[in-house]
C-alpha cells in the first residue's frame, strides 16, 4: 500500500496546552483532583502518561483546559520533542502539545512512534535560542511525512506496543521490589522491629551494640572529573559515564547519555568505578541516588561512594536514600541544593552490629539481584523495540 506525505494537522486536532506559570509561583491553583501533566511526566513516562507530581483544583481547571486520555503529548520545550500518550483526563502547560486523532485517519500510538522514528530527530534543525531550546507549533506543523492508512498503522502499532507493554510491565515489578526493600529497611533500622528486638536492650536511643555515626565516618568518598570535551577522541567509546542527567527512579543505572574512551577515562579525574558502587547526584537534581549496573566513570556534579566494613553497598544505599531524606526534610534555613563532602557530615548514620547487617543483606541481595535481571531484560526489549521502530516507520516490514 503506498504511504501518503501528510501533517499532524491533516491527521487530527493539534494545539498547546494552557498556563506558563510554575506551582511554586502559583499555589492557589494546586492540590486538586484534575491531574497536571509536566514536560518531566511525559519524558519519564512510557507508553503511557498515568504518573504525575502535579494536580490542579477548580481554580487551576479554570485557566487551562482538561484533555481528554488518549491525547497525544509532544513537549516543546525543556525536555523537546519527548512524546506520550495520557493514560487519563489531565491539563498539561503551553510547553505541551497536544494531539487528538481522528479516529478515521490515525491512531495515536502509532503517530508517537512515528514521531519517536522521524519528526524526534529532524526537529533538532529547528531548535533555537541558547539558553534553552524550543520547538514552536509553526515549526511542528511545517514536517510533513509518509504514513499508510489506518488500518496498517493500527498492526504496525500493536506490534511497538506489545514491547512497551512488557517494558512497563518490568517497570512496576521493579517499583514493588525496590519499595519491599526500603520498607524491610525501616521496618528494621528506623522503627527497630528487627530479628530480636523484643530482647534488645535501648541505650541512649539505639539498641545495644550500635553505634551513632555519621555518613562521612561510614563510607569513602570519591569524586569524579570530565576530560576535555573538545578532544574527539576522549569520547563515544565503551565505557559508561555517569552524570545527575543518567539518575533512574529504581536502584540500578546502567544507561548513560555519554561514553568515554579508554583515552579519555586517562585523561579524567574519575576512576573506574566497579558495579554496586553507590551514586549519589551533589549538583542539579541534588540527592539522587543509584547503584551502578556495570563498572562506570563519573563526572565532577556526583559522589561516588564505597562503605566500610562491616557495612555493604546494599546496606549503604538503603541506608543513605532514607538519611538524606531525612536530612533533606530538617534542613532548616538552607536549600538543599547542593551537595559537598562536609554535607555527608550533618546526615546522621546509625551503624546497626555486624550480624544484622549480614541478615538484612541476605533479605535484600536476591531483591536487588532480581531488579538488576529486570533492568537488563528492559533494556533488551527497548533495543529490539528501537531496532524494529525504523523499519516499521518507513514501510521497510510489511505487516
Amino acid at each position: 500500500m503506498s504511504w501518503m506525505p501528510q501533517r499532524l494537522d491533516q491527521l487530527g486536532y493539534l494545539s498547546r496546552g494552557r498556563s506558563r506559570h510554575r506551582p511554586r509561583d502559583a499555589a492557589h491553583l494546586y492540590g486538586g483532583p484534575y491531574p497536571f501533566i509536566q514536560t518531566s511526566d511525559v519524558k519519564h513516562a512510557g507508553l503511557y502518561i498515568t504518573e504525575y507530581k502535579q494536580t490542579y483544583n477548580d481554580a487551576g481547571l479554570q485557566q487551562s483546559k482538561l484533555w481528554p486520555a488518549g491525547t497525544l503529548c509532544i513537549t516543546i520545550a525543556a525536555n523537546i520533542a519527548d512524546t506520550a500518550i495520557l493514560g487519563i483526563d489531565a491539563c498539561f502547560p503551553d510547553s505541551v502539545i497536544g494531539f487528538i486523532a481522528d479516529e478515521k485517519k490515525a491512531d495515536a500510538r502509532f503517530v508517537k512512534y512515528l514521531f519517536d522514528a522521524t519528526i524526534k530527530r529532524r526537529v533538532k534543525q529547528f531548535t533555537q535560542g541558547a539558553a534553552q531550546d524550543n520547538l514552536s507549533q509553526e515549526k511542528l506543523l511545517s514536517i510533513e511525512f509518509p504514513i499508510p492508512n489506518v488500518s496498517e498503522q493500527k498492526r504496525i502499532a500493536s506490534i511497538l506496543s506489545a514491547y512497551d507493554d512488557l517494558i512497563e510491565n518490568n517497570r512496576r515489578r521493579i517499583q514493588l521490589l525496590e519499595q519491599a526493600a526500603r520498607l524491610l529497611y525501616k521496618e528494621w533500622f528506623v522503627h527497630l522491629r528487627f530479628p530480636g528486638h523484643e530482647h534488645t536492650k535501648i541505650i541512649d536511643g539505639v539498641p545495644e551494640g550500635w553505634e551513632r555515626k555519621t555518613a562521612f565516618e561510614v563510607m569513602d568518598i570519591l569524586s569524579g572529573g570530565t576530560p576535555k570535551t573538545n578532544v574527539p577522541e576522549y569520547w563515544n567509546g565503551d565505557i559508561p559515564f555517569f552524570t545527575p542527567k543518567d539518575t533512574t527512579d529504581y536502584a540500578y543505572v546502567f544507561v548513560t547519555e555519554k561514553h568515554l574512551t579508554d583515552l579519555g577515562i586517562k585523561n579524567c579525574n574519575s576512576k573506574l568505578y566497579p558495579k554496586d558502587t553507590v551514586f549519589i547526584t551533589a549538583r542539579g537534581t541534588v540527592g539522587k541516588i543509584n547503584l551502578a549496573q556495570t563498572t562506570m566513570a563519573m563526572n565532577q556534579s556526583c559522589y561516588a561512594l564505597i562503605a566500610k566494613p562491616p557495612l555493604n553497598q546494599y546496606y549503604l544505599y538503603f541506608a543513605l536514600i532514607d538519611g538524606v531524606e531525612h536530612f533533606r526534610s530538617r534542613a532548616v534555613g538552607a536549600v538543599f541544593d547542593a551537595i559537598i563532602r562536609d554535607t555527608f557530615k550533618l546526615i546522621p548514620f546509625v551503624a546497626p552490629e555486624r550480624n544484622l547487617i549480614q541478615t538484612f543483606t541476605e533479605h535484600t541481595k536476591p531483591i536487588l539481584k532480581q531488579i538488576d535481571i529486570l533492568s537488563t531484560e528492559t533494556r533488551k526489549l527497548i533495543q529490539a523495540r528501537d531496532l524494529l521502530l525504523p523499519r516499521l516507520m518507513n514501510g521497510a516490514l510489511a505487516v
